[in-house]
């Protein structure tokens, strides 16, 4: 330490130490606070609000054709659609596959300024040197040494920043990266600081070693690398972490700073506990707490080059709601046995489907039928490097895999309140709409939900793809109610894919015949005449070549539409990026909310890497 830094430098310096990390918690879970009250509020009101009869309605109905004239009485409404596309539609897109909305941008500068301004504000010191390297290189480790309990938690499935602010742990996942990457640049600071400041110690030692673990965790966690060698950064990620948490707690520790260490281990452990309940849970038969149940064993089928369709029978205690999603440990494909891949659940908890023959109920595999996704969990898995380029060596045998199932994870969008709800997919973003799709027919049906118009518009790219699911949407499209109105658009963007017209209806009873095969291991049936005709005959539903244009697709369901209108979409960064540009001025401006136009909100769901 400086030979000029007096007792009462030092004095001023812990209590500093002290009140400043707590200070900055403060604001932290005052910003918390205030969005945990607008995220469950707004879940509130879409959960009990109905149509109709209240005096100050925000949405009414549409009157010949058009919106209704300009009122003022929509201000309100016209204020939180403006605040809804500033801060979620408007982003700042990095390369083809990074984008980051407003609202991440002003949180991520604000979160650093605040870090900042508290780590150099009071940094004179008693004879007046100002930004005296003692003040500032200490406080700044004290203050990101205090960050990481709530980094550690955002990290977590289970978590308590979830439960305040109505947010899931994938959402916060964004938040968890760009807290740890502000600690890891203020630690550098810190540590050169003591560096050139402080002398040869063993708590230095632990420091340093702490700083070379957290840079090669944040080096393996850059996007490039998470989405080439997932593997690895599950590993280090693993790894680094331990180290980087007990070197911190080490070092901290000289200058009793170790109590905004060891919480960390505490959530992380917490978190694995709850884990491990749930996982013992879920594959109980595994674990000799029920026989007889049948075995967790998944089928498997290589439904393109890059697809896989994962079916395990479902078990009688798993229940999940549309859009969730698990995690998925396979002891024999992945490198370690504890590895956990996340998947959205593709099929859907209700009986509202389940009528299929009682054929196909006494069999467990029938290729390209869709049946699975009311009886069974089924996931669609992209292929790409590593764990899923085994499983694909797998599903190209229609091998089985033994499957533990930890789950389900994440929110279900409740829709049952919007008048419109427009369902937007590209390839095996299907297992999110899909779902959605099949749980807004059974509201309505049930008189639990207000919806009149969905939407289901699916971009792939091939027509044979629609077999993965044909078989769902027909059904539920024949169990639509009258009173709403269902419009399924596909369209095959291989250029060699060719769509042929809608056959008249009349021709209904000649394509209802089907051929089976039994052949191959395992005997396995194979339907080789689908329903293709008879569903392309349905009502409502088209099939157009070449990708879909989303912005006039979207501007025609708005100026449709009056009262409220959800838009849901899952699929490559590219489709999310065209439906927010959709959703933009003037689509969703306050002009258009003040002249009757809907309300639109919209959730991406986008697939890949967070």
């Amino acid at each position: 330490m400086a030979d000029d830094f007096s007792d009462a430098d030092l004095t001023l310096l812990i209590n500093q130490n002290s009140e400043y990390p707590d200070q900055v918690w403060y604001t932290i879970a005052a910003f918390l606070s205030v969005v945990g009250f607008f995220q469950w509020g707004l879940f509130l009101h879409s959960k009990f609000a109905r149509r109709g009869r209240h005096e100050f309605d925000e949405e009414t109905a549409i009157t010949n054709g058009g919106h209704e004239k300009f009122s003022l009485r929509r201000i309100p409404l016209a204020i939180i659609n403006f605040y809804r596309v500033v801060a979620f539609r408007w982003t700042l897109e990095i390369g083809q596959s990074y984008t980051l909305n407003m609202a991440e941008v002003c949180v991520t500068m604000a979160y650093i300024a605040l870090l900042l301004i508290y780590a150099f504000i009071n940094t004179t010191s008693i004879e007046g040197q100002k930004l005296d390297i003692i003040f500032w290189c200490n406080r700044i480790g004290i203050l990101a040494s205090s960050q990481f309990p709530i980094v550690t938690a955002l990290g977590t499935k289970n978590n308590i920043v979830s439960l305040i602010t109505g947010i899931s742990y994938d959402r916060l996942n964004y938040i968890h990266r760009m807290m740890a990457r502000t600690c890891f640049m203020l630690l550098w600071v810190h540590a050169a600081g003591e560096i050139v400041s402080t002398p040869e110690y063993a708590w230095l030692r632990a420091g340093i070693t702490a700083m070379v673990a957290f840079s090669i965790l944040i080096i393996v966690s850059l996007r490039p690398v998470r989405t080439q060698a997932y593997e690895l950064f599950f590993y280090i990620h693993f790894l680094g972490v331990g180290i980087f948490l007990v070197g911190g707690y080490f070092h901290t520790s000289g200058a009793h700073g170790s109590y905004w260490i060891w919480p960390s281990f505490v959530i992380w452990a917490s978190d694995r506990f709850i884990r491990m309940v749930r996982f013992v849970v879920f594959n109980h038969s595994y674990f000799g707490f029920k026989s007889g149940t049948g075995t967790m064993d998944a089928a498997t089928e290589l439904l393109s080059e890059d697809l896989i369709r994962l079916r395990l029978r479902r078990p009688s205690h798993f229940h999940w709601s549309p859009g969730q999603s698990a995690y998925l440990t396979m002891p024999s494909v992945s490198t370690l046995p504890f590895e956990a891949h996340p998947f959205t659940i593709a099929s859907f908890d209700s009986s509202l489907l389940s009528t299929a023959s009682a054929e196909d109920q006494s069999s467990g595999e029938v290729l390209g039928s869709s049946a699975p996704f009311w009886k069974e969990l089924v996931f669609f898995v992209n292929v790409q490097g590593g764990f899923t380029k085994k499983l694909k060596e797998v599903a190209a045998k229609k091998g089985t895999v033994k499957v533990f199932v930890d789950g389900p994870y994440g929110p279900s969008p409740d829709l049952g309140s919007y008048d419109t709800s427009v369902l937007v997919a590209g390839g095996s973003g299907v297992s999110y709409t899909l779902p959605v799709f099949l749980n807004i027919i059974e509201r309505v049906r049930k008189g639990k939900s207000s919806c009149k118009r969905v939407v289901f518009i699916w971009s792939i790219r091939g027509a044979d793809y629609i077999q993965w699911i044909e078989e769902a949407l027909t059904k539920a499209v024949q169990l639509a109610p009258p009173s709403l109105t269902v419009s399924i658009r596909i369209f095959i963007t291989a250029p060699s894919s060719t769509v042929q017209p809608n056959p008249s209806r009349e021709d209904d009873s000649s394509i209802s015949s089907s051929t089976e095969k039994k052949g191959s291991p395992g005997h396995t049936i194979i339907r080789k005449d689908s329903l293709s005709l008879s569903f392309m005959s349905l009502r409502g539903v088209k099939m157009e070549n070449g990708r879909p244009n989303l912005d006039a697709l979207l501007r025609e369901e708005v100026d449709a539409t009056s009262g409220r209108m959800s838009v849901s979409v899952c699929g490559s960064q590219g489709i999310a990026r065209s439906v927010r540009h959709a959703l933009r001025f003037p689509v969703s401006g306050p002009s258009s909310i003040l002249s009757g136009g809907p309300s639109v909100t919209l959730h991406v769901e986008s697939f890949g890497y967070a």
